[in-house]
């Protein structure tokens, strides 16, 4: 019988020890200030039933959910007349009930509405968990794939919005990474779909204007017209797709342009935001981008978008605020806010951008040439002292050639080895060799923790 040769699904990923180094320090600095900011940690399983998660994210979402067989004989429930049809949209209702998580906020909101008498509203969380799509593979695009992200919901105060703003500034500060930080509000853009006299078509004006960017204002345009928009209505927004200027410019313009109540709304929410982020001393740009879209359904409100600026890479954190997110699970009026930072595209960047602390692998500073039985006991003993110093330290597990050891302790970046043979065990010492200058000293193990500890 043939070997099978090992292989992973596509659009998944095996991460070697450095690489998850890497991806560790991204998660633990957003971890570090999550917490920084009273946010608390929340786990939901992979897998949720598929009506929580069917309808949350459109209908080509629902295309790309990862549905689970049930267990057992899942053809039990199907009908034969369906079988021989090979019905497959009938059949899959039947067979499959749960599914893979899509995202992180649709069972976020599941949670919240579940779990209501236990919480304390405003509740703050975050999440860092791999998520599943049934999207075709490709570079920078996986069907697995981590997202980091934090959440308010209880409240519509804007200072949340202020605040996950700071956070989004103070995780890249700490990553190195030079970013802009773009906002907008939907209800602007529900105020542009007015303007132009089509409220209907709002979502397929924010599918079109989130495309901007990639394709340019003239090809919004056309999709536009495409998308059954009349061509006098599209003309209106051609000032629109071309407005520039700072900040305040363009929130001026837009007061100006747009008259219904919803468009001031979201005008006046992204005024107080400026004039919040304004009086802070943040270190990268806040700006306001009445062009970002967003393509999400359930934004209603304030919307989020992180782009770097020394790499081409598409957003690398995005969010918003949603104001009914759980009122499809029967939680009416509750209103929240939140961000999702894109760990594989910021790790993307960063290792393009050297970023990266050197030697990120966790190498013991000393290790322990094995000699034999005997030897090994006794670098044990010496071993156990050092770990409970926490002083990160090892021995070769077998008894090999000198030569091999070394080369193994040279690969993984091991600062010291520790050569106790008959000798030094009588006299109660180590012969401690540093591997960059290839000296070698003898000393107690008294003296030993105090070296390693001084490094």
């Amino acid at each position: 019988m043939a070997k099978q040769k090992p292989t992973i699904p596509k659009g998944t990923r095996d991460f070697s020890p450095e690489v998850m180094v890497k991806r560790n320090y991204i998660f633990d600095t957003i971890r570090e200030v999550f917490q920084r900011y009273a946010y608390q940690p929340l786990e939901t399983p992979s897998m949720e039933n598929l009506a929580t998660l069917l309808g949350k994210y459109g209908e080509e979402g629902d295309k790309l959910l990862f549905r689970i067989l049930n267990s057992g004989d899942y053809l039990a429930k199907a009908n034969e007349e369906d079988l021989q049809d090979r019905n497959s949209q009938k059949l899959a209702s039947v067979i499959s009930e749960k599914g893979l998580r899509y995202d992180l906020t649709v069972p976020f909101a599941r949670f919240v509405v579940q779990h209501r008498n236990d919480i304390t509203f405003p509740f703050k969380r975050y999440q860092i968990q791999p998520v599943w799509r049934a999207d075709k593979p490709q570079k920078g695009r996986y069907r697995e794939f981590y997202q980091c992200d934090g959440d308010v919901i209880g409240t519509d105060s804007l200072l949340n919005e202020v605040e996950l703003i700071q956070i989004m500034d103070d995780v890249f500060v700490k990553l190195g990474l030079n970013v802009s930080i773009k906002i907008n509000n939907r209800k602007i853009l529900k105020g542009l779909a007015n303007y132009i006299q089509n409220p209907d078509k709002f979502t397929e004006l924010t599918v079109a204007i989130d495309k901007l960017d990639k394709i340019g204002h003239e090809k919004v345009k056309e999709e536009l017209k495409g998308r059954d928009i009349p061509e006098d209505a599209v003309e209106r927004l051609d000032a629109f797709l071309q407005l520039d200027g700072s900040n305040q410019e363009k929130v001026e313009y837009l007061d100006h342009w747009l008259s219904d109540e919803e468009g001031k709304k979201g005008i006046q929410e992204i005024q107080e935001i400026l004039d919040y982020t304004g009086a802070l001393e943040l270190n990268n740009e806040v700006e306001f981008d009445p062009k970002l879209a967003r393509g999400l359904d359930y934004y209603t409100g304030t919307i989020f978008e992180v782009k770097a600026l020394d790499m081409e890479m598409g957003s690398i954190c995005g969010g918003g605020r949603y104001d009914d997110l759980t009122g499809v699970f029967g939680l009416n009026d509750v209103s929240g806010v939140g961000i999702s930072f894109g760990a594989e595209r910021i790790y993307d960047v960063m290792e393009k951008l050297d970023l990266f602390p050197s030697r990120m692998l966790p190498a013991a500073k000393i290790m322990f040439v094995n000699f034999g039985k005997e030897e090994a006991k006794h670098a044990l003993r010496v071993l156990r002292e050092l770990h409970k110093a926490g002083i990160k330290s090892e021995i070769y597990p077998d008894a090999a050639k000198m030569k091999k050891q070394m080369t193994y302790a040279n690969n993984r970046g091991v600062e010291y080895v520790g050569l106790m043979g008959e000798e030094e065990i009588q006299r109660q010492v180590i012969t401690v060799k540093n591997m960059a200058t290839g000296e070698q000293q003898e000393m107690t193990i008294n003296e030993l923790k105090d070296l390693l500890a001084e490094e």
